[in-house]
């Protein structure tokens, strides 16, 4: 065994082989894998190994097209078969929501590229004519659709690696992983010890031991999972090709074709952790004892859809264990507090994703970043606030609703709330409704009275009129909207201005009191962030950012050293915040505070720490909903005293709260682009718009990366779209966010941020697009349909700025 290795995987699954082979194929032949038993052992051996390609997020939905097509060349590549089968699949809509889910994955198929069509009912009965189709809206087929032999997949991965150098050592237990003084690794094994930079957690089942061992606590917990094989059924025993798998999610199960019978799994309500104090070390292929009667109601609904189940025998029962994280997605990538330690744990469909996560997380360890942005996946979304009794919560919830619709918007109760600030009793009684953010609670917006609860749709739903109201408030007299969910940092010494120089694109404020926009360089020379800085000192900042993003962009805070004497303090947690906006927010705070906000004595863009109601705020003249308005931060002891004096202030100009969700309005009007939607490690700045705020007469952090992007034209543009009106009033929907853009039938693009602007009588959208110009008519896919638009020349809320500036 290597005594040296440049990353050391640890785990033997379908993900751990795909990563190992995927760093051999991009160069790393250095690498060794070590799994504590047999190959596949854990959840990869007994896994139903289904494949599709399409998803609700298009990134995700690019990394399975990637690893459906993997799976033969790997064949081809290392002799070893991979047991594939693409006899396609059907997906079935028996609601509406699930037509207006499938039409836009239509939609976004033939945007991309992607096979997945829909097909009439002749068509379906002829491909699978076992299914009882009535009561079906809609059937969309993916004619690659299909399944893997997971030992096959497994052993495929081992051997290409090998086959480029990488070393396997089955039967090798890891004990310990020791970080070094100088960052890197020394992984103990009975076998003997390997120093490397990288260790990679793919220990499936046994993730959450692994991470312990590195003082990691990971937001992991398994769960039971059954599925069931039938006996022959002669009906199919007698078909002259393999029938279709069949996806039918309101019915709450799948079915697929295995042999000459059927496998039918389910996920049903009665959820059973297991393993919930930890994951036994002697479990390796083994099995929990046959329940099908927690399934029996999914297994109705199969009977009633495929009749034959009804009369066919079972041959076999799969109870095994999967392990979640909270909101069903992997947690992947380096941990921001621990160089060198990555993570990719918790995979649910891992025949699908294999693939593309082992490029992903190959991609990040050799190159620094991925080609995608998939925030979704990161290990960073989370924080210690993700304790078990989250976990818990959230995984019961995900695995008794793994086919229900993820709507826009929507914000499930599971494990709420998590954690609150000292005003959150204060708006709950204002009517607040809330959302999650990054665990806390956080006002989306105010119903007439207390207890409201959101509805769920692609069309709009319940919060759409008070939504308008908060926004037509806000754009007329004023509005008060929580902000306590930005990022706050505190730069403080010698070296600060230096240091946030070396960090971000832009200068540094060189007065006190003045502030700037600037945005964070990808490695690729993307957008990895933006940030508001202002000097509040000679030697102090303050940095504004998203606070969602917070743990991810500690990566880049932590890739420049602080120089001697300078500290970055998070401040989130011991700082809230309220903007107050609109055309009477001036006379709204003149009213609480001694401080001329006249725009001679605090113009836009300034900043200044003031006396607001006699509590210490910092105040600064920016506002996101692109009207006059100041940010105001303060201790998070005082919140609760700040919003009470807000709010009667705020009854003198017809002031009121105004929650997220308008906010979101509010910003698309003035054609604001926000974190994760419009700025992306994807884009480049000057397709963003934000090229002219990355300044190369000085060096900062990724700016070679900038340098080359900049020197290339811009691939597509940020634009607002103008939705007609005819059409929305139709189709009762707004644009969210994912819809593809096409121009004569050609796509072109896709929305990013999406919504009504109820102070400009428009539905908006923004979205990249490419070869369109100002003018231009387009069709925009809401609900997977063609909706008119045009791309608007400027933004058709102030463009000039001229209430920003007031």
């Amino acid at each position: 065994m290597r005594t040296h290795a440049q990353a050391v995987v640890i785990g033997g699954g379908v993900i751990g082989c795909s990563i190992l082979y995927h760093l051999t194929k991009l160069g790393w032949t250095d690498v060794v894998l070590l799994e504590r038993n047999e190959l596949t052992s854990g959840s990869t051996w007994h896994a139903a190994a289904n494949i599709h390609g399409l998803h609700d997020s298009t990134n995700i939905s690019r990394i399975q097209h990637y690893t459906m097509s993997l799976y033969k060349e790997l064949e081809a590549e290392t002799g070893q078969s991979c047991g594939v089968f693409q006899p396609g699949s059907l997906y079935l809509a028996q609601t509406e929501a699930r037509e207006h889910q499938l039409r836009l994955q239509a939609a976004k198929a033939k945007l991309y590229g992607m096979n997945f069509h829909e097909v009439s009912r002749e068509e379906a009965e002829r491909l699978h004519p076992l299914v009882n189709f009535d009561g079906i809206r809609c059937i969309m087929y993916e004619p690659d659709g299909g399944n893997v032999d997971p030992s096959g997949v497994t052993n495929a991965y081992a051997v290409g690696a090998r086959q480029r150098g990488a070393e396997i050592h089955r039967f090798t237990p890891v004990t310990a992983t020791e970080q070094q003084p100088d960052g890197t690794w020394i992984v103990r094994t009975p076998k003997g010890d390997i120093a490397t930079p990288w260790v990679i957690n793919a220990a499936g089942l046994w993730g959450r031991e692994v991470a312990a061992l590195a003082g990691l606590t990971l937001p992991l917990q398994p769960t039971e999972h059954q599925y069931f094989v039938t006996e022959t059924i002669a009906e199919i025993a007698g078909m002259p090709a393999r029938l279709p798998s069949v996806a039918d999610r309101d019915g709450e199960y799948y079915l697929r074709q295995e042999g000459k019978g059927l496998l039918i799994g389910a996920y049903e309500r009665d959820v059973r952790f297991w393993a919930e104090d930890g994951t036994p070390l002697d479990f390796a292929h083994d099995l929990f004892p046959d329940d099908l009667d927690r399934i029996e109601d999914n297994m109705m609904r199969a009977i009633d859809r495929v009749p034959v189940v009804g009369a066919a025998g079972i041959k076999r029962v799969i109870n095994g264990p999967m392990i979640w994280s909270p909101d069903s997605n992997v947690l992947m990538g380096p941990v921001p507090e621990l160089k060198g330690y990555f993570c990719c744990n918790g995979i649910i469909p891992g025949f699908s994703q294999s693939g593309g996560m082992g490029l992903m997380a190959a991609q990040w360890i050799i190159e620094g970043e991925m080609q995608y942005d998939m925030f979704a996946w990161d290990v960073a979304r989370f924080g210690d606030w993700a304790d078990t009794a989250f976990t818990k919560a959230r995984v019961a919830d995900q695995y008794a609703h793994r086919f229900a619709i993820h709507y826009p918007n929507e914000e499930r109760a599971a494990g709420r709330p998590c954690r609150t600030r000292p005003a959150y009793k204060m708006q709950r009684e204002m009517g607040a409704v809330f959302g999650i953010n990054y665990g806390w609670e956080h006002p989306q917006w105010y119903a007439a009275e207390p207890g409201a609860q959101d509805t769920n749709g692609f069309t709009r739903q319940n919060w759409w009129g008070p939504v308008g109201d908060e926004c037509r408030m806000l754009r007329e007299k004023a509005g008060i909207i929580d902000i306590s969910n930005f990022a706050k940092y505190r730069v403080q010494g010698p070296g600060a201005e230096d240091w946030l120089n070396a960090v971000f694109a832009n200068h540094m404020p060189r007065e006190i009191g003045r502030s700037c926009l600037t945005p964070l360089i990808g490695v690729r020379g993307g957008i990895a962030g933006d940030a508001t800085v202002t000097r509040t000192a000679e030697d102090e900042f303050w940095v504004i950012s998203s606070g969602m993003a917070e743990r991810y962009q500690r990566r880049f805070y932590d890739a420049v050293p602080l120089p001697e004497g300078t500290t970055f303090t998070s401040m989130t947690e011991a700082m809230c915040g309220f903007n107050v906006a609109g055309p009477q927010s001036r006379a709204l705070l003149q009213r609480l505070t001694n401080t001329s906000l006249e725009t001679n004595d605090f113009p836009f863009m300034r900043s200044a720490w003031i006396t607001i109601a006699g509590l210490d705020v910092l105040a600064l003249r920016v506002s996101f909903t692109g009207d006059l308005g100041w940010e105001l931060h303060c201790k998070t002891e005082d919140q609760t005293a700040l919003l009470s004096a807000l709010l009667e202030a705020g009854k003198e100009v017809g002031a009121g709260p105004v929650g997220a969700r308008a906010l979101m309005s509010l910003r698309v009007e003035k054609g604001y682009g926000s974190w994760s939607r419009e700025y992306s490690p994807e884009y480049w700045p000057q397709e963003v718009g934000l090229d002219r705020l990355c300044k190369m007469d000085k060096d900062f952090l990724n700016k070679s990366a900038c340098a080359e992007v900049l020197s290339k034209p811009a691939r597509e543009r940020l634009v607002v779209l103008h939705i007609s009106g005819e059409d929305t009033a139709q189709s009762n929907a707004d644009a969210t966010g994912g819809e593809p853009i096409f121009k004569d039938g050609a796509g072109i693009g896709r929305v990013t941020s999406g919504g009504y602007g109820y102070s400009v009588g428009m539905s908006l959208a923004l979205g990249y697009v490419k070869d369109a110009a100002p003018g231009d008519a387009v069709e925009v896919m809401i609900l997977g349909q063609p909706h008119r638009a045009t791309i608007l020349p400027e933004p058709p809320f102030d463009p000039k700025g001229t209430r920003l500036r007031a």
